[in-house]
C-alpha cells in the first residue's frame, strides 16, 4: 500500500516508524512543518518525523502553501492510495484531501465524537475523565468530523499525566492504525458516521491556561497539573519583595486521610491559597482539601523538589499565593 504521510512531532513520528516497520506499507513521502529555530542557542532544528523519513531515504515535503498548484501535483505524482494525517498541525484543503482515491485516514487521540480539537490528551486528564481511547477517522472538510473507521478505549489511571497517557496513546493506536488501514483499504472496513449531537470540544491551550485557581476543589487543581504537564505547565504566583514570582507547580499530591490535613482541613476563605511549611514539606490550602506541592520550579530557578524551596525560600510560610 502506497502511503503519504502527513505529521509533525514525536508523537507523529512514533506512528510513522509503525508504518514503516510494517512491511505491508510503502511510505512514499512524508510532509511536515518547516524546520523551526529551537533552543537558547536558536538553532534550526527539523521536526521528529522529517528525521525519521530520513533515516529511511523517505522523500520529505515542507510546503509553505498547502493550496499551491505545484505542491498538489507533486503529492498527484507520487501516485499513493491513501494518506495518513497525525498531527500534522495545519489544516489540509480539500483539493488535497481529495487527491488520493481512498482519501485521508486520521487518527485522532480521544474517543470521538467527543474531544474535537487541539488537546484531546490533555482535556481528558483535566476533566477528571476515567476513560479515554483512540480514533481511526476518515478527514473531511470539518474538524475531527469525518466517518469513524476504528476505536479502542483504555483507563486514564489516578496519577495519570500528558507524557504516560500519550506513551498509551501511540501503544494502543499505533496497531489499530497499521490493522485499520489494510482493513479499510481492501473494504472490509466500512466507515461509520459519528453521532455528532454528542460532540464535545477542547481548545488550543496557551500558558496562561495554566495559571492555578486555588478557589477550585483540590482533585480539580490536580488534575490539571497532570494534564498540564509539561505543556503548558501549571503555576501560582507569589507577591514577594515588591514583584511577582512565577512559580511552576511540576507536581502535587492531595491530603486525604492523613494527619497533614488537619494544617489546613477546609476550604475557608483565609486558607484558599495560603502556604504552610511544615518541616520539609509545602502544604496549600484550596476550596476543599489541603494539596502537597512534591516538585516545582521558580522562575528562572531549576526544577526542585519541595525541600530543596524550602531552603532558599522559606518565607514563603504562611503567604497566600495568587
Amino acid at each position: 500500500m502506497r502511503v503519504v504521510f502527513f505529521g509533525t512531532p514525536e508523537f507523529s513520528a512514533d506512528f510513522l516508524r509503525a508504518l514503516i516497520a510494517d512491511g505491508d506499507f510503502d511510505i512514499v513521502a512524508v510532509v511536515t512543518q518547516q524546520d523551526e529555530l529551537q533552543g537558547r542557542k536558536k538553532e534550526l532544528t527539523p521536526p521528529p518525523t522529517k528525521l525519521v523519513a530520513l533515516e529511511h531515504n523517505i522523500p520529505v515535503l515542507q510546503p509553505t502553501k498547502l493550496k499551491d498548484s505545484a505542491f498538489a501535483d507533486a503529492l498527484t505524482a507520487l501516485n499513493a492510495d491513501v494518506f495518513v494525517v497525525i498531527a500534522y498541525g495545519r489544516i489540509i484543503p480539500q483539493a488535497v484531501l481529495d487527491i488520493p482515491p481512498h482519501g485521508c485516514v486520521n487518527v485522532h487521540p480521544s474517543l470521538l465524537p467527543l474531544l474535537r480539537g487541539p488537546s484531546p490528551i490533555i482535556s481528558a486528564i483535566a476533566n477528571g475523565d476515567d476513560v479515554t481511547g483512540v480514533t481511526i477517522m476518515q478527514l473531511d472538510a470539518d474538524m475531527d468530523h469525518g466517518p469513524i473507521l476504528a476505536q479502542t478505549s483504555f483507563a486514564i489511571t489516578p496519577d495519570e499525566t500528558a507524557t504516560s497517557l500519550t506513551q498509551k496513546v501511540v501503544q494502543h493506536g499505533a496497531p489499530l492504525l497499521t490493522d485499520t488501514l489494510k482493513g479499510y483499504v481492501d473494504g472490509s472496513i466500512i466507515p461509520i458516521a459519528q453521532n455528532h449531537d454528542d460532540a464535545t470540544l477542547c481548545h488550543l491551550l496557551t500558558r496562561e491556561d495554566g495559571r492555578i485557581d486555588w478557589t477550585q476543589p483540590a482533585a480539580i487543581i490536580d488534575a490539571k497539573i497532570r494534564a498540564y504537564n509539561p505543556w503548558p505547565g501549571t503555576f501560582t504566583t507569589w507577591h514577594r519583595d515588591g514583584s511577582d514570582l512565577v512559580i511552576k507547580i511540576i507536581s502535587a499530591k492531595i491530603l486525604v486521610d492523613s494527619p497533614l490535613t488537619s494544617v489546613i482541613p477546609s476550604a475557608t476563605r483565609d486558607l484558599i491559597g495560603k502556604v504552610h511549611v511544615q518541616s520539609d514539606q509545602i502544604i496549600i490550602g484550596t476550596g476543599t482539601t489541603a494539596l502537597e506541592i512534591i516538585e516545582l520550579q521558580p522562575a528562572a530557578g531549576k526544577r526542585m523538589p519541595a525541600t530543596a524551596f524550602i531552603q532558599g525560600y522559606r518565607d514563603i510560610d504562611g503567604v497566600t499565593l495568587g
